[in-house]
């Protein structure tokens, strides 16, 4: 990081790098500096490549290991929410579909629970213990080995068991989007079922937030091109809209009006993609 850095962005770097992700109202108080700040020192580090700005703190640049279980729960929760209540503005009754690993799509599990007679199919046991408030539902548990510190199912048998059927909708969440449109993962055992869902699904919905976007890690799903829309929570940079316009997909963003170039937050009738 270099020599000439100021004494407090070592430090804040410093306590990232321990910590993973750190909120800027707890460097705030541990500097004895204002939010305003620390935000501006998170600002200049992420520029320089230092770090990883997120809402309301920082996480480290790296693309070899992601944030705890714990930490994603918390990250963006309310952007994952609005999100999440989109897609499932999405998904009809009666619909079948599978739900991946990770926190985005536990928030969509949350939001379909006032749908009926949904069929889904699972690797997250966490989606698994939210649905079940439905009974209504009928789910399916992929078998594999459990990850223990997200209740992940993983393996060969989990991706045998997907190829067993083919749904309405794939909804899969991502690590992070390249510039040019490719979906990355930190983990290829993930990957391996992703493309599973994303092989088996008549439609694919990718449910990323904002950060997502230029996100580095280094397991490659597929491209962009290859998922039939795109739900997130703001407008991406004109870079990424030129290539989701380029690849085809609808993208959808919650909590706004319609951006140039995209279908807007309201369907145009249950389940129905425009």
């Amino acid at each position: 990081m270099g020599k000439k850095l100021p004494p407090r962005h070592r430090q804040i770097i410093g306590m990232v790098e321990e910590k993973g992700y750190i909120s800027i109202e707890r460097l705030s108080q541990h500097f004895d500096v204002t939010p305003q700040t620390i935000r501006r020192d998170i600002n200049k580090l992420s520029d320089d490549g230092l770090l990883l700005r997120y809402h309301g703190g920082a996480g480290p640049n790296t693309s070899v290991s992601n944030f705890s279980y714990s930490e994603r729960r918390v990250l963006r929760s309310v952007e994952k929410s609005r999100v999440a209540r989109l897609v499932a503005k999405h998904i009809p009754n009666n619909a079948s579909l599978f739900l991946d690993i990770g926190t985005s799509t536990e928030e969509v599990a949350k939001a379909l629970l006032s749908k009926s007679g949904l069929r889904v199919i699972t690797n997250n046991m966490n989606v698994v213990s939210i649905l079940s408030a439905n009974e209504d539902f009928e789910i399916f548990i992929t078998g594999g080995s459990v990850r223990n510190h997200d209740l992940g199912i993983l393996g060969d048998a989990t991706v045998d068991f997907i190829r067993q059927f083919k749904v309405d909708f794939g909804i899969i969440s991502v690590a992070g989007i390249d510039p040019d449109g490719t979906l990355i993962d930190f983990d290829y055992n993930e990957v391996r079922v992703t493309r599973a869902i994303m092989a088996n699904s008549r439609r694919v919905f990718l449910v990323a937030d904002h950060s997502k976007f230029g996100r580095g890690a280094m397991a490659r799903i597929g491209h962009i091109s290859e998922v039939s829309a795109l739900f997130t929570d703001s407008p991406p940079s004109q870079d990424f809209m030129t290539v989701i316009e380029n690849a085809g997909i609808n993208l959808y963003i919650a909590g706004s009006g319609p951006a140039p170039g995209t279908a807007d937050e309201e369907p145009a009738g249950e389940g129905d993609i425009r």
